[in-house]
This record gives structure tokens, C-alpha cells and sequence, in this order.
């Protein structure tokens, strides 16, 4: 009787654990305003600023063709200069993304004086499924970085953020004390 009394506690705990809600991809942040997100493309490095000060720093991967700034669609290049967020895909099927405002009206207007599309949909999300290339700057055009650190990033910034993307070659500054100069 002892027997089958300790079975069935045991078949009760392990019942009750299975019931355990699975951890959420949407985490809660209340810190600083994320005011400005920095990618800088040399270094592979994306900082979540308030004001001069680095919040958080990620190691990045960019599109298969990282060096310029995206002109047209399936060029493979990450955009560069100044854009914003401007839509948030929490059923991404890379974990979550944040959508970047490119293409602008400079580079609408670019591609089509080419006779091209500028393309679309670039954002930063999530790493890499089963599927896509291994190994650096795999993405179309987008910023990648790990599943983990999506969820960070979705939940501290907000639609509207400034996110500037510098090009290959630009030095990017240092960090001191917290501080990003330059």
C-alpha cells in the first residue's frame, strides 16, 4: 500500500508540474527610454541608447551583402542612415521583430529613377531558422540578432525610435563609463 501511495504522489507532482505555464517571450521592461537605437554595420554591434548612454549592447548579423547602403530589393544590403520603428510582428517566424521604416521616399524615389522596387520589409529580429544560411550576415537585408535577445530588445523599444544604421568604415565611437561618445 506504501508502494502504490509514493507512485501516485509522484504521478501527482509530475501532473501538477506539467500544468507549469511556459516562459513568455514577452518580457516586461520599466528602465530608461530606449531613445535612439545605433547599428554600427564595421563592428556588428547595435546599441539601445537613452540619450548618450548605452542601455544595451548586441552583436549583430546583417544581409548577405553587407557593405552599402540597400537600393533595391534583393541586393542583399542592410539600409543605412536614419529610420525609424514602425510596427512591431510578435508572431514573426523569426521570434519577434521590430519593422524599420526603409524605404524612405529617397529611396523610393532612387530605385525607381532605376526602373526598380527599393524592396521591403526589413527589420530586426530574431536568429536564424533551420532553413536559412549559416553563418555571418545571412539575412536579406535585416538586422539579426539571438532569440534571447529579441525578446529584450521588443519589450525596451517602442514604436517610433529612431534607429540609425552607420556604414562600413565609419569608426564606431567607444564606450566609456557607460557613455557612447562621438
Amino acid at each position: 500500500m506504501r508502494y502504490i501511495m509514493t507512485i501516485l504522489a509522484a504521478v501527482g507532482v509530475m501532473a501538477l508540474s506539467s500544468c507549469a505555464k511556459p516562459r513568455s517571450k514577452f518580457l516586461q521592461y520599466d528602465g530608461p527610454e530606449v531613445t535612439r537605437i545605433a547599428v554600427f554595420k564595421d563592428t556588428r554591434t547595435m546599441y539601445l541608447m537613452n540619450g548618450n548612454v548605452a542601455l544595451k549592447s548586441y552583436s549583430v548579423d546583417l544581409g548577405f551583402a553587407p557593405e552599402g547602403h540597400k537600393q533595391f530589393e534583393g541586393d542583399g544590403r542592410t539600409p543605412e542612415g536614419r529610420y525609424f520603428i514602425n510596427r512591431r510582428n510578435p508572431e514573426s517566424s523569426f521570434h519577434l521583430s521590430l519593422g524599420i521604416s526603409y524605404p524612405n521616399n529617397v529611396d523610393r524615389d532612387y530605385a525607381q529613377a532605376q526602373g526598380r522596387s527599393p524592396g521591403g520589409d526589413i527589420f530586426i529580429h530574431g536568429g536564424p531558422r533551420r532553413q536559412d544560411p549559416k553563418g555571418p550576415d545571412w539575412t536579406a537585408g535585416c538586422i539579426s540578432v539571438s532569440d534571447e535577445a529579441i525578446e529584450v530588445i521588443y519589450s525596451m523599444v517602442r514604436n517610433g525610435t529612431p534607429v540609425d544604421i552607420y556604414p562600413v568604415n565609419l569608426p564606431a565611437p567607444t564606450a566609456s563609463g557607460g557613455q557612447l561618445e562621438g
